[in-house]
């Protein structure tokens, strides 16, 4: 029998089909609770669109879809004050201002579709592809060309049906997903630490030591309201320091996570003498724990290792609670690798509208994408 496959485009979490959370039951990020928090607390500078596609009537893949314009960002990130810098720019302004991610560019790791297990899946693909050509068309009519397509984040597994789908794009990695690995015999924070090695036990100790005096508390909804202001300023000096950045947060992020996610989203609070000097997040995805956005005050940060105390604490609350992963994602590589997550090689497809450009993909995206350099630790005995 010759399936008939469609999609269909919404605009609004509210106008999902009923039956769109059966689809996302493996994935936190794609359920409609979620796609309703990106959709009403999103950055300034993107609009979000999600994607049904239907093998005749019955859905069988979910898509979520962020256009990216930076004609509202101030700021591309500011750590990195050179002619390199304002040429890239100068370029993203001009001729990558307008992005169309297939995925969620505020996450690392596969949360651009789930398609269910019957799926023709070279016909999915396709479709797919039919759809994202209808939106880029939809945006045009409403004024706004995209540049760029990017899909991302995929393991090398996982990028093969959608290379063969989509010839013409650049196959472009990144920076890896730091993920950590929980032992199935760990129970408690102990175990952990009993399992690093000498040097790495002796790093604990110290930011254990250095973090003395600081109170760390859940907050709850209403704390986060209370203290919205501070938790945004926290998160926002933070953001404008990275090397690379696309959008920032809108103000009432945080609260509306809390308020929609309830206890699959955590942020916990980090004070000092009664006052908010840093703040973390976490979200439950089924048995992986994906770290979220964090805050700190950076003149306390150094002095008192919060970050890593974070990193410590987000590893215990996951060993207790009987996560099997911690999903730290991208950035600060070394300090997470230091703390045991291990590199995963994330891998995207790129293609830009003007024909030139695109044939000299490969070039133009180096340049766009900063290079880190940093040495692999293995903390473990």
């Amino acid at each position: 029998m010759n399936t008939t496959y469609s999609f269909q485009i919404y605009n609004s979490a509210s106008l999902l089909p009923l039956e769109w959370n059966s689809l996302a039951v493996r994935n936190v990020f794609l359920t409609r609770e979620y796609l309703e928090v990106l959709e009403n607390s999103c950055p300034v500078n993107m609009i979000c669109h999600f994607i049904g596609i239907f093998a005749e009537d019955k859905l069988t893949g979910i898509v979520l879809t962020q256009f990216l314009f930076a004609e509202k960002l101030e700021s591309f990130g500011e750590r990195d004050q050179c002619l390199k810098t304002s040429v890239r720019n100068f370029a993203l302004k001009n001729f990558a201002s307008h992005v169309l991610f297939v995925g969620n560019n505020m996450l690392t790791g596969q949360n651009a579709f789930i398609f269910d297990k019957n799926v023709i899946e070279s016909k999915a693909f396709k479709t797919l592809h039919k759809a994202i050509n209808q939106l880029k068309k939809v945006l045009k009519e409403s004024g706004k060309k995209v540049h760029i397509t990017s899909i991302k984040d995929f393991t090398a597994q996982e990028i093969k049906p959608l290379q063969a789908e989509f010839k013409n794009n650049y196959t472009f990695s990144i920076q890896p997903n730091m993920v950590f690995e929980i032992k199935e015999n760990w129970k408690s924070e102990q175990d952990y630490i009993d399992a690093l090695s000498k040097k790495y036990r002796d790093q604990y100790k110290r930011a254990r030591k250095k973090s003395e005096g600081i109170q760390k508390q859940q907050m709850s909804l209403s704390d986060i309201r209370k203290y919205e202001d501070d938790i945004y300023d926290l998160y926002f000096h933070v953001a404008k320091n990275a090397p690379f950045n696309t959008f920032f947060l809108a103000r009432n992020h945080f609260s509306f996570f809390k308020e929609i996610m309830k206890d699959d989203f955590l942020l916990y609070g980090y004070f000092l003498d009664e006052k908010l000097i840093g703040f973390n997040t976490l979200i439950k995805n089924g048995e992986v724990m994906d770290t979220y956005f964090l805050g700190y005050d950076e003149s306390i940060q150094r002095e008192k290792m919060l970050y890593l105390n974070m990193l410590y604490d987000m590893i215990a609350y996951s060993v207790k609670k009987g996560f099997k992963e911690i999903v730290f994602a991208r950035t600060a590589l070394e300090i997470k690798s230091s703390v045991g997550a291990k590199p995963v090689k994330m891998y995207g497809l790129i293609t830009h509208s003007n024909a030139l450009i695109n044939h000299n993909i490969a070039r133009f995206f180096n340049y766009l994408e900063p290079k880190t350099e940093w040495q692999e630790r293995n903390p473990f005995k």
